[in-house]
């Protein structure tokens, strides 16, 4: 009886190991990945009010649990049922974050800016709205690259068993979360932690020093956040696009790679930009009817 017990503690240990050095594969394969996640999902988490930054954050990486949630057992059951399915859900995605990148791109220069003077009552309303625009459309993004994580962590396992395959997959899906969450967190929080120095260090000394520095960095390091976002959109997409669509794969082969994901990115956004304006303007039309 005893050694049967210690017999399933054996197996268990082995599956643990198994996990472990398969996770640590699919971590170090998918560190590009989680760069640019930590990338996009930095420049959505800023730009609130301090009081609302860490509810806000909360409420995106709370969305993010929920999404790998689903997308595992999703993930899991096409690759044995429907694994063709994989890749169009990859492209499809791919030209919903090459959009993102495109029209941020598009606003950048187009987008009229609004009248200063708004009621009172009217920017608090606003704000909650765009709150809510921005927590949504950072947890759609976040589900896209978390269908890109999710894949390349399973093909590190593919020959594996299901156990560990699925295991495998969950720790890479937490650790991918917390990590760059938890670090977004670090950022968004480092204009207070530098009036927390400034405060402790009677206004003199090196801590002052870090203090200040800390606070003037932050909005610089908000706008890299927003640029290398933006950037990131576009090379994830163009890097799907590249490597699940066989006639780009093989398309300009003597130039560097990077160079090529950014381009196919940057097309696949501005053909997914101009699909929805026709789109908007066919049923602004319809309505008017």
């Amino acid at each position: 009886m005893a050694s049967g017990f210690f017999a399933i503690l054996d197996d268990i240990a082995a599956l643990m190991d198994d996990v472990a050095i398969n996770a640590k594969l699919a971590t170090k394969k998918t560190a590009g990945i989680l760069g640019d996640d930590l990338a996009v999902n930095a420049e959505k988490s800023t730009g609130f009010v301090s009081s609302r930054e860490i509810p806000v954050l909360w409420a995106i990486t709370k969305g993010s649990f929920i999404n790998k949630l689903m997308i595992v057992p999703i993930t899991l059951l096409l690759n044995i049922f429907l694994p063709a399915a994989i890749i169009i859900i990859l492209v499809l995605g791919g030209f919903y974050l090459a959009f993102e990148g495109v029209e941020k791109i598009a606003e950048y220069f187009f987008h009229k800016k609004q009248p200063a003077k708004q009621a009172a009552v009217g920017v608090i309303q606003q704000d909650a709205e765009l709150e809510k625009v921005k927590i949504k459309s950072a947890i759609t993004t976040d589900f896209i690259l978390s269908v890109e994580i999710v894949i390349i962590a399973l093909s590190t396992v593919l020959d594996k068993n299901l156990s560990v395959q699925i295991l495998t997959l969950f720790v890479v899906s937490i650790l991918a979360t917390v990590g760059v969450y938890g670090i977004v967190a670090l950022v968004v929080r480092m204009d207070d932690f530098g009036f927390t120095l400034i405060e402790k260090s009677n206004k003199t000394g090196f801590l002052n020093a870090l203090g200040l520095i800390l606070v003037k960095a932050l909005p610089i390091v908000i706008q890299i956040f927003s640029v290398v976002g933006t950037i990131a959109l576009l090379l994830v997409s163009g890097g799907i696009f590249a490597h699940n669509i066989e006639y780009l794969h093989h398309i300009l082969p003597e130039w560097p790679t990077i160079i090529k994901e950014f381009i196919f990115g940057l097309i696949g956004g501005a053909l997914a930009l101009i699909l929805m304006v026709v789109i908007k303007k066919v049923l602004l039309l319809f309505k008017k009817n």
